[in-house]
């Protein structure tokens, strides 16, 4: 983008360069004159073929020059083949070879000039071409007012710099403002960059771009940029596209109330209601505000941001204070590299290179919150892996499957096919399940293992000092007992998203108690907990 911005600055520096030449052309005077103002006098250089005085009435006179006719005022250096001086009307007109030579700066070459000396207006038509051996400027007529160093061209033209091509229908250079403005059908051709528009606004002074219509973006590698209003400043390289900008980069969509870049940092940031769509990974985020590391990959959402994990009939919501993700190979250094799991040394994860669509992952800090219908969950910090599909929960971590709660120091959610597969509790592990007000089915152990079946639990393994407290119940769901023991390892199989069968393996000691014996609200674990109300029940309150 760099490439266009100084493309557009050159061509403002010709034409302001151009406009010094015309201050005042006065009627022919002699040479010779001492008076102050022979400075601006039009000096005829040796060299002319012809040169006629000719009389017209009584108040024209026409001075007439051809062939070879050279031209001086000042430093800038005027060439035709013939020109007409009328004193009457105060004009300068030239034919055929017009150049013009500002002080060696700039070169115009046009078929016809013509000068209107009292308004210090300059016409030139006839293939106008503008250079300072850089770049150019063709267009069939140019018209500058000298009084308010204001040039303009309304019939096309084409600036072209090296490779780069720019087109407009209309263009006006304001030397009070600094501002050069291109309007209507503009288009720049570079082999980095396509814009589209219909207005663009450039200041001299602040070597600032600004798009003040609708515009279209497109570079070398395919992203393109929509947006309404914006500036480019070619000093600093920041860039700022207001209006709702619609960024497609690859796979990745990027919309929000105002997007700022930092080209010489390689980095951008999104304000109000961002929504970022990565439809290679099927993950759209939701936030207030979002930055971008774009050299590494890397994208930070703060102020209620929000993450959804698309699936086909159970997305998954993911909220929290902070939501940070870049690639795997970052994390983990070396691509292809192997490497063991942070969480007990055990699992494996094989990283993959940088384009591969699995390589990233998400961190989630503070309040976070997951909702899906199946299930639901709660902790204070998370990591996910694109890599392995799974969830990794930490501090006071809570889950939800229907009636079912899970706690644990550490919980696991692998996920297969975007939906939860199976999950895996580290120390404190706790299950809770609700069959009636007060009336709760318990089981604690060391470890635990839980299995799901068409997004619900369908077994669960609890190992390590397992104990339970669950009741019995007969075929019309009435209550018979509650039984309450400890083992090594206990297996329970849920049936009906109810708890149907518990299997106790090894070293099993317990009691039955008859239902009557017992209060429910009695029967509780050591460190039980139901935090019901700290479940989302909707995927609605996470925007909230």
């Amino acid at each position: 983008m760099h490439r266009f911005f100084s493309f557009v600055l050159l061509f403002t520096g010709l034409l302001l360069s151009t406009l010094s030449w015309g201050q005042v052309i006065p009627p022919p005077q002699p040479v010779t004159s001492s008076s102050t103002d022979s400075l601006l006098l039009v000096e005829i250089l040796p060299g002319v073929r012809k040169l006629e005085f000719r009389k017209v009435n009584d108040s024209t006179q026409l001075q007439i020059l051809a062939g070879n006719v050279k031209l001086k005022q000042g430093t800038s250096y005027f060439y035709c083949d013939s020109c007409v001086i009328n004193n009457n009307t105060k004009t300068f007109e030239a034919w055929g070879n017009v150049h013009i030579n500002d002080s060696d700066t700039a070169h115009i070459y046009s078929s016809h000039l013509r000068y209107l000396m009292n308004k210090r207006i300059a016409y030139l038509d006839g293939g106008v071409r503008l250079t300072d051996g850089k770049g150019s400027l063709t267009t069939p007529d140019l018209e500058y007012d000298m009084t308010t160093d204001f040039g303009i061209y309304t019939h096309g033209g084409k600036v072209i710099n090296k490779k780069t091509v720019l087109t407009s229908q209309e263009g006006y250079y304001y030397a009070g403002l600094r501002d050069v403005y291109f309007k209507k059908n503009v288009k720049l051709k570079d082999p980095a960059y396509y814009i589209e528009t219909d207005s663009l606004l450039y200041n001299t002074e602040s070597q600032t771009t600004r798009f003040i219509a609708e515009t279209f973006i497109k570079d070398s590698s395919g992203r393109t940029i929509k947006t309404k209003e914006g500036y480019y400043n070619i000093a600093t390289g920041k860039a700022e596209f207001g209006q709702r900008p619609i960024i497609q980069d690859g796979k990745t969509t990027i919309i929000a109330n105002r997007i700022a870049f930092d080209d010489s940092a390689g980095t951008s940031q999104a304000i109000g209601n961002v929504i970022i769509v990565d439809s290679a990974q099927g993950t759209t985020i939701l936030a207030g505000e979002v930055y971008r590391d774009n050299k590494n990959d890397r994208l930070l959402a703060t102020r209620k941001p929000l993450m959804i994990i698309k699936q086909d009939n159970d997305s998954i919501y993911v909220t929290a204070d902070t939501l940070f993700s870049a690639r795997l190979t970052d994390l983990y250094g070396k691509k292809d590299s192997v490497v063991k799991d942070t969480v007990k040394g055990t699992k494996v994860v094989t990283v993959s290179n940088a384009k591969d669509s699995t390589n990233r992952y998400f961190e989630a800090y503070r309040h976070v919150r997951i909702f899906a219908d199946s299930m639901q969950a709660v902790c204070d910090s998370l990591f996910y892996s694109f890599k392995d599909s799974t969830f990794r929960l930490y501090d006071d971590p809570v889950l939800w499957s229907k009636e079912s709660q899970i706690t644990g120091d550490t919980v696991l959610i692998f996920t297969k096919n975007k939906k939860a597969d199976r999950v895996k509790v580290f120390e404190n592990s706790f299950l809770v399940s609700q069959t009636d007000p007060e009336v709760y089915n318990q089981i604690k152990s060391s470890r635990m293992d839980a299995y799901f079946k068409e997004g619900t639990i369908d077994s669960v393994r609890a190992a390590g000092y397992a104990e339970c407290i669950y009741y019995l119940q007969d075929e019309d769901s009435s209550y018979t007992g509650i039984n309450e023991s400890k083992c090594d390892i206990i297996d329970i199989y849920f049936g009906n998203e109810a708890l149907q069968k518990v299997v106790f393996r090894s070293s099993v000691a317990g009691t039955i108690w008859p239902i009557r014996q017992k209060d429910p609200k009695e029967m509780r674990l050591p460190n039980f907990r139901w935090l019901d109300e700290r479940r989302p029940k909707s995927k609605y309150e996470l925007f909230e």
